[in-house]
């Protein structure tokens, strides 16, 4: 039986200050993440592995080491939906969406590149971020432990190509 659709709202502010370089967008957090309040929080989701790799560090297991970890690294975290209906984690049912205004973050920072997480964080940005910023986002390949046809060292490798060029 289909999971049924939940109206749901994002509940969590992004991460970024302003030497924020990099801009990286989910699409709308998990049912984990949401109740942890903080991004990727699935521990079968490669997100903090990946981006550690990509970054030479590794992610500590709490909220506020990540954060600084992030900010130390000039990369800003958010996502494309501010609210949206959603089956349980499911991006794929994704509906009604409300998207999230990246000018807080863009306004304030020196962002000189935006990365999607994902398939679905791509199209969203594309279709209500896009002609707002009138920047375009680099998609990468989703983290989701979905996306099992990458494995975590052929998505640390994308990842690395894709935003090694950006950091300081």
């Amino acid at each position: 039986m289909p999971r049924q659709l939940v109206h749901v709202t994002h509940g969590f502010s992004p991460v970024y200050d302003e030497n924020s370089r990099i801009l990286i967008l989910g699409s709308m957090p998990s049912v984990k993440s949401r109740e942890v309040q903080f991004y990727y929080g699935h521990p079968q989701n490669r997100f903090w592995r990946v981006l550690g790799n990509v970054l030479g560090v590794t992610f500590p297991d709490d909220v506020q080491g990540k954060r600084e970890l992030l900010l130390a690294n000039n990369t800003a975290l958010w996502d494309v939906i501010a609210e949206c209906d959603i089956a349980g984690s499911s991006d794929a049912s994704v509906r009604n969406v409300v998207p999230n205004d990246l000018s807080v973050i863009l306004k304030t920072a020196p962002v000189a590149a935006i990365f999607t997480n994902g398939g679905t964080a791509s199209r969203i940005y594309a279709k209500f971020q896009r002609p707002t910023t009138g920047r375009e986002a680099i998609p990468l390949p989703s983290t989701s432990p979905a996306n099992a046809a990458w494995s975590e060292e052929r998505l640390t490798a994308a990842w690395k190509d894709a935003i090694s060029s950006y950091l300081i």
